[in-house]
């Protein structure tokens, strides 16, 4: 890979332009407003994929928002490696807590990143991370290195469940057959600690809604007399984990995987420390499940948050009211063997039959994932841990992570495939926040990582 390098090098200015290029549109997939963006930024991915020498490439519609879909096939004798990403980002509010206007990416150096980061919506999450495989297989392909089959396979439907993913990629087994799928939709746990995510947790999430009177109602009038439903939704939320932080709905850890000794053990060797994640949040402790360190509770315990809480007045100044209803959003990320409808369904009817009398509760079902485990003996894990401790100087540690790709558990279902999440962002890149970004050194070191699995695959198999 001497000659990819020495492009990937000589051309380092140009993959960053590229990139802020891309992250200028926002391409988010959640509000229909921003439909026509997502659109856009599909056409500038088939653009970049026609340029650098890609076949076949389209942009295939949905029912939803587009996948785009460029392969080259030079060798039937070699592997083929399907590499997913995703091109939607997530919604950039609240405005006001940005430093900056969250689509125009501004470069800064920060404490933890002091050779620059890119501080954008989508920086890491993902286009960021997917664009390194675009420019990875740009070097190889004009270095004449490439020494896998590639298939690219970029969807704008991540953040709202892929849904129509999950569609295409049932019609189209055959025009995506490969042998292994690479992903870097995760992170890693330090500049110089570098980690491969071998599981992801799974997901269950669900909008409540409870209902009391049939109007909002003057609370000195009614205040006392009618169940508020604020009120009664705290309380219910509230009573769904214990003084141990458990959660309490019937059956929900019933098929919960518990790791072994040993292996908590194995999982313990991994540096964190307690301070520094405490000083990156600005929080004197850390909270949750009892027995368990925080590094086990963000990735082999399940958990259950609200995500939003809204009802009543909740503009400027006082309106006293007992309002008509009140809502939530609540995520509860499961763990393997952990069944998201299964566990939608437990939660709906446990949460359903603590109505108190007085209210009407719904409980709606949005999108969910399955947890998934790749094993570390496998040629694609060990690919990639070898093409790490090329370019970082050490093998990575194997971890596992706390969030959820819902397609993974898909492509293993449907394909018949394994994922290899080489990420390369950190904790403290705010995704999904105010003043996400990426830094540059890890966007680079991503591009001179990603052909090194190549390499190694290919001589593997």
């Amino acid at each position: 890979m001497e000659q990819t390098q020495k492009y990937i090098n000589q051309n380092q200015d140009k993959f960053l332009n590229e990139l802020l290029d891309l992250l200028r549109i926002p391409s988010i997939s959640a509000d229909p407003k921003y439909t026509n963006d997502v659109l856009l930024c599909a056409q500038k991915l088939k653009k970049g994929f026609d340029s650098i020498g890609l076949d076949n490439v389209e942009v295939i519609s949905t029912e939803g928002h587009p996948i785009v879909y460029g392969e080259k096939i030079l060798n039937d004798a070699w592997p083929t490696v399907l590499i997913y990403g995703h091109y939607d980002v997530q919604p950039a509010d609240p405005l006001d807590l940005w430093d900056a206007d969250p689509f125009d990416p501004v470069v800064k150096s920060t404490p933890i990143h002091p050779e620059g980061a890119i501080f954008a919506r989508g920086a890491c999450d993902d286009k960021g991370q997917m664009f390194m495989h675009v420019k990875a297989v740009e070097a190889m392909i004009h270095s004449g290195e490439l020494c896998c089959n590639v298939k690219l396979m970029i969807e704008g439907e991540e953040e709202v469940g892929s849904e129509n993913l999950a569609t295409f990629v049932v019609a189209n087994k055959e025009k995506l057959k490969a042998d292994i799928i690479l992903v870097s939709d995760t992170g890693m746990l330090a500049n110089d600690t570098p980690s491969v995510t071998t599981g992801l947790r799974g997901l269950s999430y669900v909008e409540v809604e409870v209902t009391g009177p049939n109007r909002d109602l003057h609370s000195g009038l009614y205040g006392g007399c009618v169940a508020n439903p604020i009120n009664i939704l705290n309380k219910m939320i509230a009573s769904l984990q214990n003084e141990k932080n458990e959660i309490t709905i019937p059956g929900f850890y019933d098929k919960v995987l518990v790791l072994s000794d040993e292996e908590r053990q194995e999982m313990a060797k991994a540096p964190f420390s307690i301070s520094r994640y405490c000083d990156a949040l600005d929080i004197n402790s850390v909270y949750g499940e009892d027995g368990y360190s925080t590094m086990e509770r963000g990735s082999i315990r399940p958990s259950l948050d609200v995500n939003g809480i809204w009802g009543g007045y909740t503009g400027e100044g006082a309106k006293t009211v007992i309002p008509s209803k009140a809502y939530a959003k609540i995520s509860m990320r499961l763990v393997p063997d952990q069944d998201p409808e299964e566990i939608t369904q437990l939660f709906k009817q446990h949460f359903e039959s603590t109505a108190p009398e007085g209210t009407k509760v719904v409980v709606n079902p949005h999108h969910g994932a399955y947890p998934s485990v790749t094993p570390i003996d496998s040629n694609g894990y060990k690919a990639a841990s070898m093409a790490y401790e090329k370019t970082f100087g050490k093998k990575p540690i194997p971890v596992r992570s706390g969030g959820s790709i819902p397609i993974v558990a898909m492509f293993e279902k449907e394909l018949g495939l394994k994922t290899i999440l080489m990420g390369f962002g950190l904790d403290s890149d705010a995704i999904h926040s105010p003043n996400e970004h990426y830094g540059l050194f890890n966007y680079k070191r991503g591009i001179e990582t990603i052909p090194y699995f190549f390499q190694y695959f290919n001589e593997i198999n």
